[in-house]
């Protein structure tokens, strides 16, 4: 990629994320955690108390990339047909009826799919194949869904009532889970005195389609070094063996081949809104977090010990070496000061 089309698409990249920071107030490292996820074209888990802004996010950036949004609000009762669609039958200007295709609202661009762990998790699993695929399968026919696609989910923290665990292989769909906290004081303050009702700003700035699907191309040409590519690798390996004393002692199941791809996309990402056209091992790092936080399985004594993935991520980090080059802590090294 040339100087000058890199720095075009960074600054184009980096113009979404100040007209989200712009329209909305106090989360500008989640905003920047979201752009890059958008840019990877991977699905976003949002996990936070009701009331903090998800719904907010997911319109405000909707709007910036002028793509179609739909919302589902999970619910116990929700059925498969209320998201995929179902059959209906029409009488034609014959008079003859027949069944028809009616779409449900997972034929868009960004499906919000509020508060998704409230429904049953034969509800949760319909979108699947809408997550891998990009189509979705009714009654032997499959039609693709709009490109792009994208599946930004709100999930209450578990210990809520009436909420169900996500099974492990839709979990693992999401290329990042992401927490949403409380704003401070300065910040709820700047939002009640100058926003009446709290309603964000209309955005001063959108992104054409062609504009998007160049950004999108852009990011695939972000260069993975063998080195980074090779440091990937060894991460998400020593997520399922017992080179980290707190993998080995608190992790059921490590992560699956999906964590490396979405780390290495990511970081690409990344490097593309540095304006950097080679990813680095701290691009690793960084999106390290978001990627494996919710595909690493803690056992029941992680849970006892009140040990959180983020923990065990730390060490995961602090422990695989960039180069393969670190020496073991008990070897001595000729000529050194206290050999």
């Amino acid at each position: 990629m040339q100087p000058a089309e890199l720095r075009v698409h960074a600054e184009r990249a980096n113009a979404i994320l100040d007209e989200l920071d712009r329209i909305l107030l106090g989360r500008t490292d989640l905003h920047r955690m979201v752009v890059i996820g958008i840019l990877t074209r991977g699905h976003i888990l949002l996990e936070g108390v009701p009331g903090l802004g998800k719904t907010a996010l997911a319109k405000g950036l909707g709007d910036i990339l002028g793509l179609q949004l739909k919302r589902v609000q999970f619910t116990p009762d929700l059925m498969p047909g209320d998201i995929l669609g179902t059959n209906i039958l029409q009488e034609t200007a014959g008079g003859q009826r027949q069944l028809q295709f009616q779409p449900g609202p997972v034929f868009t661009n960004i499906l919000l799919a509020d508060e998704i762990n409230r429904a049953s998790p034969k509800t949760q699993s319909a979108l699947l194949e809408a997550m891998q695929e990009h189509a979705v399968t009714m009654f032997g026919v499959t039609r693709p869904l709009p490109s792009p696609f994208f599946v930004m989910a709100s999930q209450n923290p578990i210990e809520f009532e009436g909420t169900y665990p996500l099974p492990e292989a839709q979990i693992d769909r999401f290329l990042f889970k992401l927490q949403v906290l409380g704003l401070d004081a300065d910040v709820l303050d700047e939002i009640i005195s100058t926003r009446r009702r709290g309603e964000p700003p209309a955005p001063r700035m959108t992104v054409t389609p062609s504009e998007l699907d160049e950004l999108f191309a852009s990011v695939d040409r972000v260069f993975l070094p063998r080195a980074v590519s090779r440091y990937i690798a060894r991460l998400v390996a020593a997520t399922h063996g017992s080179a980290v004393e707190m993998i080995a002692k608190y992790v059921s199941l490590g992560a699956s081949p999906r964590a490396a791809i979405g780390l290495a996309e990511s970081a690409r990402a990344l490097a593309l809104l540095n304006g950097r056209p080679t990813v680095g091992f701290d691009d690793v790092k960084r999106v390290a977090h978001a990627i494996l936080n919710h595909r690493l399985i803690l056992s029941y004594r992680a849970r006892l010990d009140g040990v959180k993935a983020d923990q065990i991520i730390d060490e995961l980090l602090s422990k695989i070496d960039e180069t393969e080059m670190r020496l073991p802590d008990d070897v001595v090294v000729r000529g050194s000061a206290n050999a």
